[in-house]
């Protein structure tokens, strides 16, 4: 099949309600300060109406890279699901409108589309409390073949390993990737997400994955050391490359026989740091699948990085394309 998109991800549809809070709004609510937690409908609605005045953006973790990608100038694809409700017809919408393939098939007779609350501090940390309604719904019937055979990179968001039937939808685009010669990716997504799942996850890279995003917390959760350079070490053994985030440190990227440290780029004020690890796998993926070298890649994704985290919200508000080639990139 031809090469029809750069990258076609699959991941949580949600909606996400943006907003400044303190500490001390955190800890009255019960909120882990930097973490993701699952809530039910009632839970998010109780705390909607204690957040302050903030926006409402798509979101959803492989849906903010896929925002990127197309910023960058990629050709992208979106797997996900929505409910036929007027959250679902704004993110479908959203979707296409910034040059996404995106054409779900809405769940009529169950919960609504997924909404986060997102709670960031002073310090640009950002505390979420999700509710997955439809999105968990997405099964391997979802799953479009030639979405999947189309893509040079198939993009898997860990937050799905949450729900039994994305994990068969996982086992299915892996299958469906593998057969076609495309490259599997996937993002752990969330120290919690790595605790829960550990098992699963390790064994779904070592059997199925060329490509392995994190941040350090996560890739040393993953193999519960407390060293970077051992939980590095571990990853190349399993997966054929891996690019780790270190925050202020900038990146990591190895496969089994080459390393690359690779800078931050400098950021005037740090806003918001949701969306910082979703844009940069958009700029490294779009990068590799444009045939750049690993440090190149690495550097596209810390520049669309540095851009998310100057401003509230999980996508770019500028040109990606652009600013790469303001900056020689």
């Amino acid at each position: 099949m031809p090469d029809l998109y750069d990258v076609a991800a699959i991941g949580n549809a949600i909606v996400d309600v943006i907003a400044p809070a303190d500490d001390a709004f955190l800890a009255a609510n019960g909120l882990d300060k930097g973490a993701m937690m699952l809530v039910d409908a009632e839970r998010s609605l109780a705390l909607y109406s204690k957040m302050a005045k903030g926006v409402e953006t798509s979101g959803g973790s492989a849906g903010n890279t896929i925002a990127g990608v197309a910023s960058f100038g990629g050709k992208a694809a979106y797997l996900g699901k929505v409910a036929e409700d007027q959250l679902g017809v704004t993110f479908t919408n959203e979707m296409r409108a910034i040059g996404a393939h995106f054409d779900p098939t809405p769940l009529r007779d169950g919960p609504a589309t997924a909404v986060s609350m997102i709670n960031v501090t002073p310090d640009g940390q950002r505390t979420m409390c999700t509710f997955l309604g439809a999105s968990v719904e997405f099964t391997d019937a979802d799953v479009t073949p030639a979405v999947i055979e189309g893509a040079k990179i198939v993009y898997l968001e860990g937050y799905l390993f949450d729900a039994e039937p994305a994990r068969k939808a996982f086992a299915k685009a892996a299958a469906l990737a593998r057969g076609s010669g495309r490259m599997l990716a996937i993002t752990l997504s969330d120290g919690f997400v790595v605790d829960r799942h550990r098992a699963g996850l390790l064994a779904f890279i070592e059997s199925q994955v060329d490509l392995v995003f994190a941040n350090e917390v996560e890739i040393c959760s993953l193999f519960q050391t407390d060293s970077f350079e051992a939980a590095m070490g571990e990853i190349t053994l399993r997966a054929k490359l891996a690019a780790v985030t270190r925050s202020e440190l900038g990146s990591v990227v190895a496969t089994n026989a080459e390393t690359y440290s690779v800078p931050a780029y400098p950021v005037e004020k740090v806003v918001d740091t949701t969306g910082a690890g979703d844009q940069y796998a958009a700029g490294f993926m779009f990068g590799l699948a444009r045939g750049r070298a690993l440090p190149d890649c690495a550097r596209l994704g810390s520049l669309a990085a540095s851009e998310v985290i100057s401003h509230y919200g999980p996508r770019p508000q500028v040109s990606l394309q652009a600013l790469a080639a303001e900056k020689g990139l």
